[in-house]
Parts: structure tokens; sequence; C-alpha cells
């Protein structure tokens, strides 16, 4: 998982032009109109992941309370305008030019009388109570991370990232190391070997095994920000027969579920500290297992990102919300798709969940930035995060 994207700047206007287009629009309501927009402002914040993830979650969830407390005399379209601007207001002032624009466009097309006044209300007040909620995340703990070095000696001087991510209050877990899974395996073991070597062979920069297929699939998935998920998820809330308040209602699930993963995921790798594979490889002479050879020059496909190995952060997102959406919609086949900025805005189709939930992890092994075994952990554990996100919000009639 990127917590930084490279060539934001370009990447920005890729993904503006791309989040509209991925799914036809034509049972498109309030919901998924503002989650493009809402989408589209965070990315140009130039947020990292779970700083971008996290906001996406008070946004939705305060559209689902928006939704919740709407009365009939409200405009509800009125309501998820106002709780998309106070949200978007208070987390990224930065964009208040960008946030003001969307939401005078939406209001022009509400006529004007006391349904319209009454449902600004309701928004704002659904956004306030958010944040008294919220009063307790902490996002901006004090950092400490401490290298490992012996005394006098060299180590690269790039901060890691998001080492006091796990002290943030969770959505709806019971603590951030609910899902904590066991170590990673040793080093001498027969699992370890395998990881080491597919990784080697399928995620090397220089890999002749990897297919084209599968290269591709790690550049799509080199892309991290929400709006890659977003795009699965309107997949869905654009099909027929669905409502405003059950979309409202599958937003906040995922974006909660994918937040508390996050918080879920770093308290993991910090807790582990497990080398990625281009220090494992280059060190494969000190491990004490003779069935991995060192090899002094690898690099993989993908540069990795500043922060442990263990588990995998795209697996676990992908997992939660591949179970909030099978909790909504069942097992049924239809059409999933999103694009990616990091593949030239390319776009990938799924027809079930699963097949999208496996492609994610199998990316993260193609790109050579982590173990089979990392990967599993993760969708294990985001498929239970996703599992406690539905019982809490999909178990209420539509």
């Amino acid at each position: 998982m990127k917590y930084v994207i490279r060539n934001h700047a370009v990447r920005i206007c890729i993904a503006a032009s791309l989040l509209a287009g991925v799914v036809p629009n034509a049972n498109a309501d309030v919901i998924t109109d503002w989650n493009l927009k809402a989408s589209e402002i965070v990315t140009e914040s130039k947020l990292g992941t779970p700083p971008a993830i996290r906001a996406m979650a008070i946004v939705q969830t305060a559209v689902h309370e928006a939704v919740n407390a709407i009365k009939p005399d409200a405009s509800i379209n009125a309501a998820v305008a106002a709780a998309n601007r106070a949200a978007l207001s208070r987390l990224l002032p930065s964009q208040q030019a960008s946030i003001d624009s969307a939401y005078q466009a939406a209001l022009t097309q509400i006529p004007e009388g006391a349904a319209k006044t009454a449902g600004i209300a309701v928004g704002e007040g659904a956004a306030a109570a958010v944040f008294a909620q919220r009063a307790n995340d902490k996002v901006s703990a004090a950092e400490a991370y401490r290298p490992h070095t012996t005394a006098g000696a060299y180590v690269p001087t790039a901060s890691p990232a998001a080492p006091t991510w796990a002290q943030r209050a969770p959505w709806l877990m019971a603590s951030p190391a609910q899902f904590r899974p066991g170590a990673p395996p040793a080093l001498t073991t027969d699992a370890w070997a395998r990881d080491y070597n597919e990784v080697k062979e399928l995620g090397s920069k220089a890999s002749t095994k990897r297919s084209v297929e599968q290269t591709e699939i790690a550049r799509f998935w080199e892309y991290s920000l929400p709006p890659i998920y977003h795009g699965v998820v309107r997949s869905v809330a654009n099909q027929s027969g669905r409502d405003v308040t059950r979309n409202a209602r599958l937003f906040a699930a995922v974006t909660q579920a994918m937040d508390d993963a996050m918080i879920s995921v770093f308290e993991a790798k910090y807790q582990y500290n497990f080398w990625r594979p281009a220090t494992a490889i280059r060190n494969g002479d000190i491990d004490g297992n003779d069935a991995t050879q060192r090899d002094a020059s690898w690099s993989p496909l993908i540069d990795a990102p500043m922060h442990p190995e263990y588990p995998s952060g795209h697996a676990i997102l992908a997992a939660a919300v591949g179970a909030v959406l099978k909790a909504d919609v069942g097992d049924a086949r239809m059409p999933l798709a999103t694009s990616s900025p990091t593949a030239k805005g390319a776009t990938r189709r799924w027809t079930n969940v699963d097949d999208f939930v496996r492609e994610v992890g199998d990316s993260r092994v193609y790109a050579g930035i982590h173990y089979r075994t990392g990967v599993d952990v993760g969708a294990a554990m985001g498929k239970q995060i996703g599992e406690l996100t539905a019982e809490k919000f999909l178990q209420m009639p539509h």
C-alpha cells in the first residue's frame, strides 16, 4: 500500500477524469454523485492513503446520519449536500474553493423553500454529530519511531509511514489489536521458503516468469487511494432497485470498515516489523534457511511502501470491502469495475466479489512487495472486519 503516491499531481489529473466513467451511472443517485465529488476533492488534497481513507469514512458517516435523520418536510438532497460540505470543509480547509463550488452546484438544483432550508440544517447537524463522536480520534500523535541500528552505523533516513496510526480510536473494533494475527512464518520453515521464492520469482523487476497480465495487475493496484475501491462499491450502488437509504448505509459501512482495516493493519505491521522482500532477498544468506538463495541485486517491480510488510494493507482493504458488499448483495454475480491512475486509466472488471478480492492480493506478490502469507493474513483480517461492520450496519431492513 502506498502511503504517498509518486507523481501525485499527474495522477490526480488522471483520477479526476476517470472517477465518473468507470461504471454506467444510469441509476446514480445523490449518494453516488456526492461520493464521486468527495473522492475528487480528497484526491486533490494530496492526502496519503490512511488519512484519505479516514476522511472518506467521516464524510460517508455524516451522509448516512443525515439520511437517517431526514424528515418528510426536509430535502434529502440538500441534507446530503450539506453533510458533505460540512465534513469536507472541516477535514480539508485547503480545498474550500472546490468544496463550495460542488456544494453551490448541487444547491442550484434544489428548489428554494422550507424543505431546502430544513435539509441543510439536518446535514450540517449530522456532520457536527459525527465530529463530536470522533473527538478522541488521535490523528496527530507524536511520531517517535526508533530506527533499528547499532551506534555509529548508517541506515537509510527516510521516515516510515504511519507508525502511530494504530493509536487512533476504531469505529467498530473493540481495540486496534482485536484482529491482530499470529506472527509471520519463522525464517527456518518451509512456509517462509515458499513465500520467499514465490515473490523472488514473480515480483522481480526483471522477472521472466510474471505474465503480461500479471504485470498489468500489479501496476493497476499500485494505486491505493479510496477512489479505486469506491469505484467497485459504486458498481453495486448503481444497480437498479436500490434507494438512497440503502446506498448511504452501504458507503458508511464500507468506509468505516476500510478505516478500521487501516488501524488494524498498521497495529500489526509495527507489532511484527517484518522485512520486505527487497530486504530479505538481498540478505537471503542470513535467514538460516538453505532453501532461500541470496540475490544481491534483486529489486521489486514496484517500490515498496515505507512501512513493514506483514500483513498486506491492500489485501485487508479489499477483503473488508468485499465482506461488506457480500453482506449487502449476497453472492450473486454482478458486474464490478474500477479504474486506476497508475495503470494509465485502465479499467478492470469482475463478475463476483471473490475474484476482485483475490486479484488485489495477488497484485502485491506480482509487484514484489508482499509475501503470500502477508496477503492471505491481511485478507483474513479484512474479512473479519468487514463482517463485523456488516453486523452493525446491514442487518437493518432496507
